[in-house]
This record gives structure tokens, sequence and C-alpha cells, in this order.
């Protein structure tokens, strides 16, 4: 551990697997205390578990982000129960893919509900608790990092959706960042390409299939590359704010 974060405290949001696991581990290393946030219990007790053994501190809290009344709990008992925050991941989220004339609307609720209202719910409860972490803190700064992906910079056939909530992320963390800056609190967005994650695991065959050809011959990137332009983020000096990363796969074209 090189404790550039140490006595800070992070939330980690859709830590449970991929990218999310992946930063909660890289944030831990660096020193900070944090807290897993995802609605399967025994995978972030894993994840808690193996922060723990390596020296680690980490706290469990199961929780649907998209459900405004969790995220504001998982958000206070963060803060209750260590004291402060400094760092959110907001990373939760979920693809669905396919033409938008022959798509189940419930995909649509179900994506905006997660990649949108979920971010919504925990920045909002987040802020005020970042901002006095910003002013009290010797390292006189806070951060917000929201996970995005190339989805939200390009739009493509079958992703109309899903790039909407991607592209929406983009100008919401523009804006907040003009906000929140005298206070402050930075805001980063990290922008991933191809991942080799469980996102395309609850696709129907026919669109786990085309995003298959899409990417053959293509080396994804690891959830561990994402979880280092995160840390690279938030570990900068006060004077610097590092807004936006952009990390694809060397071979990928979009």
């Amino acid at each position: 551990m090189t404790g550039r974060l140490r006595d800070t405290v992070s939330l980690v949001t859709g830590a449970s697997s991929g990218i999310g696991e992946a930063t909660a581990l890289a944030l831990a290393d660096e020193g900070a205390t944090v807290a897993l946030v995802a609605r399967r219990r025994d995978r972030l007790s894993d994840l808690e578990a193996r922060i723990t053994t390596a020296g680690g501190r980490a706290v469990t809290i199961e929780a649907d982000v998209s459900d405004r009344e969790q995220a504001l709990a998982a958000v206070e008992f963060t803060v209750q129960r260590l004291g402060r925050l400094d760092v959110v991941v907001n990373n939760a989220g979920v693809m669905r893919i396919g033409p938008a004339a022959e798509a189940d609307p419930s995909d649509w609720e179900h994506m905006l509900s997660i990649n949108v209202n979920g971010l919504l719910y925990v920045t909002r409860a987040a802020l005020p608790h970042l901002i006095s972490a910003a002013g009290e803190s010797p390292r006189r700064v806070a951060d917000v990092v929201n996970i995005s992906s190339t989805g939200g910079r390009v739009a493509r056939p079958g992703t109309a959706v899903y790039s909407l909530t991607k592209f929406g992320i983009g100008a919401f963390s523009e804006s907040l960042r003009q906000e929140v800056l005298g206070a402050r609190v930075r805001v980063g967005l990290v922008e991933p390409g191809t991942v080799q994650t469980e996102i395309t695991d609850h696709l129907p065959d026919a669109d786990r299939e085309a995003t298959a050809r899409r990417t053959e011959g293509m080396v994804p990137l690891l959830p561990s590359d994402v979880a280092e332009a995160v840390v690279f983020m938030v570990t900068r000096d006060r004077r610097v704010a590092v807004n936006e990363i952009l990390v694809r796969s060397a071979e990928q074209t979009w």
C-alpha cells in the first residue's frame, strides 16, 4: 500500500464485480477505507474479506442505488460508520442493446433507473459530505468520478438508449464540475472502451453474439486498467483536476 489516500473514505457503487471491484481494490491499496455498495452481498462480503486480508479496511453495504431511499441510506451509513466521505465512484451500470423499434421499453427503464437515476441519487446524497471533507481534509480536495463509456462519445446502431444514458452522464459531470469547483470538489469522467466484465452476460443470445462479432480480434481492457485511471484522477495534487480520461482497447476503432 502506498498510502496516498490514507485517512480518506471512498464509496464505490457496483462494487461486486468488474470495474467496481477492481476500483475498490485499487483505492484500498492506496490506503482508503472503502464502502462497497452493490446488490450482491455475498460478492461484497468476499471482496471485503480480501481487502481486509491485504491489510486494508472496507465495509459492505447491500443497496440498490436505483432506489432513492437506498442510495441515500448507503451514503449516510458510510458517513456515520466511517466518519467522512472523500471520494465517490459512480460505477453501477447495465447495458441493453438492440434496434429501438424492437426494444422492450422495460429494458430502457431499467437502464435509466441504474445508469442515470442511481448516479444522480448517490451524487446528490454525497455532495454535502464531499464538500465538508474537502474543507477539512489535509488533501484539501474531494472527488466524484463517474464511469461512462465510449458509448457516451459515439452512438452506434443498437445502442440508442444505452448511449443516451452515457452521453447524459457526460453532460451532468461537466455541469456539476463547474458548480462545485469552488468548493474544492473535483468531478471526473472515465470513459472505458471494451472491458472484460460481466456487462454482456445478461444480454439475449443474439445481442451477445453481435457484440462478440463487433469485438472479434480485440484484446479487451481489464477492469484493473480502468481502476488505474480512477486512481490517477483522485490522487492528483489539489492544484490538478483531471476531468476526463478515455481509455480504450488498443484495437478499438470507435
